[in-house]
């Protein structure tokens, strides 16, 4: 049992519509200086083949990358199923993953360098959201960095659909609200601390991507928390990670059962 059109929800007033849930691909490119509580072996092209062909079959419209992905960029433009038009790609800029380290730079000249590295990896001439991927100092980097004039004006030439950040503090998830199309934040069983953001983004009707929704692997009960993200009113769609397609099928299927009337 999978999502059907019908139940492809609009993300805020961008214009795109989108999944409930949608597949997060960290796990497809990166397996070090992760926060999971298990390690695992990146899979081969055909298990991520298998996973997005499974992902495709069960209704899943939107996935999510980032160059902070390790090579996860890469296998997407390289085994994505169907024609481009079938997905909804998000992709970030701000945040790099080298050495096995993480490093940042908001800058104007990086955003650009980022934004054309991401459209040849994924083999596209035009990305559906890209959002700032924060530091720590998120409130800072959205009101003092070169990062969000620059992708305006890549949206403005048509290269990008919608922008946005993926942001840590409530502050700067409401700066988002008010200047961009979308926020992606944090919101699960444990941590609701976001909750004037949703307030707010759903007053102005922008576009609300829930990250974290099973707190990186350490929340156990994964349909009482999608059945939480299901309910959220303001909430479009909730990214969640995986490379097991039995687990994706599983979620989709407690997804599906919130849904009901």
């Amino acid at each position: 049992m999978g999502f059907q059109p019908q139940q492809l929800r609009t993300l805020g007033d961008c214009g795109l519509k989108v999944s409930p849930l949608g597949i997060g691909t960290v796990k497809l490119g990166r397996n070090t200086g992760i926060k999971y509580p298990q390690a695992f072996d990146l899979p081969d092209d055909h298990q991520v083949s298998v996973l997005l062909e499974t992902a495709r079959a069960l209704g899943i419209n939107l996935i999510d990358t980032a160059p902070a992905y390790g090579i996860s960029e890469q296998r997407l433009g390289q085994l994505l199923p169907g024609s481009r038009g079938d997905w909804v790609v998000c992709t970030k800029v701000g945040e790099q993953y080298q050495d096995q380290k993480s490093h940042y730079d908001f800058s104007a000249k990086a955003t650009r360098l980022s934004l054309e590295t991401s459209l040849r990896h994924l083999r596209t001439d035009y990305l559906d959201i890209v959002l700032v991927h924060c530091a720590d100092d998120d409130l800072d980097i959205l009101q003092h960095s070169g990062v969000l004039a620059e992708l305006d004006r890549f949206k403005s030439r048509g290269y990008i659909k919608a922008i946005g950040a993926s942001t840590k503090s409530v502050a700067a998830g409401l700066l988002a609200v008010e200047e961009t199309d979308i926020v992606m934040l944090t919101c699960n069983l444990d941590d609701q601390s976001q909750q004037p953001v949703l307030e707010r983004a759903r007053a102005l009707n922008k576009g609300v991507l829930l990250k974290k929704l099973f707190a990186s692997g350490h929340l156990q009960d994964n349909e009482a928390a999608i059945n939480f993200a299901m309910t959220q009113r303001a909430v479009a769609s909730a990214i969640i990670g995986t490379i097991n397609p039995t687990h994706l099928a599983a979620n989709v299927s407690a997804a599906v059962k919130a849904l009901q009337p």
